[in-house]
């Protein structure tokens, strides 16, 4: 049987999780549910961050209390739809008998949420996607689910397996400025420019990518003892994407501008993810 000790062999949680702890009676009292054993261990192990940059455990810890929030809001927002197509909504939503309840999501707006029948420990996992309302059900537990979707012995039509081909691991969540650099064109051919990004903010580790059929790619990669994160695109246009500390704006900026340049392109323009221009 498969328990937290085999999800943490597999994938090693931060040495300092972010809001793992508090009161679990509280938590309880809250939604009126005792709740499973490895979603507690899943929580205290790993706190709040993403697997394979995918993967959000809702911890109800911290300031902003994910599992409480999600629960609390779930019947409204999905009973309008409901009563329009009640066929649609094979399952009750929390706080309803037996109803889903999220306890993770994704950044594609999918949730994890167990069919909260029975005893807590024997919950199942059901994966849902809001957006096509499409649901898949799964006789396993949250820790169980992780292992086997994340070691590739679990399968669901609704979560992409291409989040796991990068390889596994999980990332503390951290605050970070993000900041998009929109290139020049350049000689280089794209190999050798990722080359010189990725060697200039060296240690690095991949975390995925694509490239279409007209050979336009997108790499995202980790500089890992910086903390930051990046993907270089030439999908749409030639941009640098960097998510980094607030404390590291200056020297972001700096290097990257370097870098930009020695990849032979110039900065057209650096932007914050909402559009707003900096850098200037």
């Amino acid at each position: 049987m498969t328990t937290i000790d085999d999800l943490v062999a597999l994938v090693p949680p931060p040495t300092e999780p972010v809001d793992a702890r508090g009161d679990w009676h509280e938590v309880e009292a809250a939604l009126g549910l005792a709740l499973p054993a490895d979603f507690k261990a899943l929580i205290e192990r790993y706190g709040l961050g993403q697997f394979v940059d995918h993967i959000t455990p809702l911890t109800p810890f911290g300031a902003h209390g994910l599992l409480i929030e999600r629960a609390q809001g779930l019947l409204g927002r999905e009973r309008p739809f409901r009563e329009k197509y009640p066929a649609e909504c094979p399952y009750p939503f929390y706080p309803e008998p037996g109803g889903l309840l999220e306890w993770a999501g994704t950044d594609n707006g999918d949730a994890l949420c167990w069919l909260t029948e029975g005893e807590p420990d024997d919950w199942r996992v059901v994966v849902w996607n809001p957006r096509a309302v499409a649901y898949d059900e799964h006789e396993a537990g949250a820790a169980r689910f992780l292992h086997g979707w994340l070691g590739g012995r679990i399968s669901t039509r609704i979560l992409s397996d291409e989040f796991r081909q990068a390889g596994l691991w999980f990332e503390p969540f951290r605050v970070r400025e993000h900041v998009t650099l929109t290139l020049s064109d350049s000689a280089l051919p794209y190999d050798e420019r990722l080359r010189i990004l990725r060697e200039a903010l060296a240690p690095t580790e991949h975390r995925g990518g694509y490239e279409d059929e007209d050979g336009d790619r997108q790499d995202h990669f980790a500089a890992t003892h910086l903390g930051w994160r990046l993907t270089y695109a030439s999908d749409f246009d030639h941009q640098i994407l960097a998510a980094f500390p607030p404390e590291d704006e200056q020297r972001a900026r700096v290097t990257l501008y370097d870098t930009a340049r020695r990849m032979g392109c110039r900065v057209l323009s650096a932007t914050t993810r909402l559009g707003e221009p900096v850098w200037t």
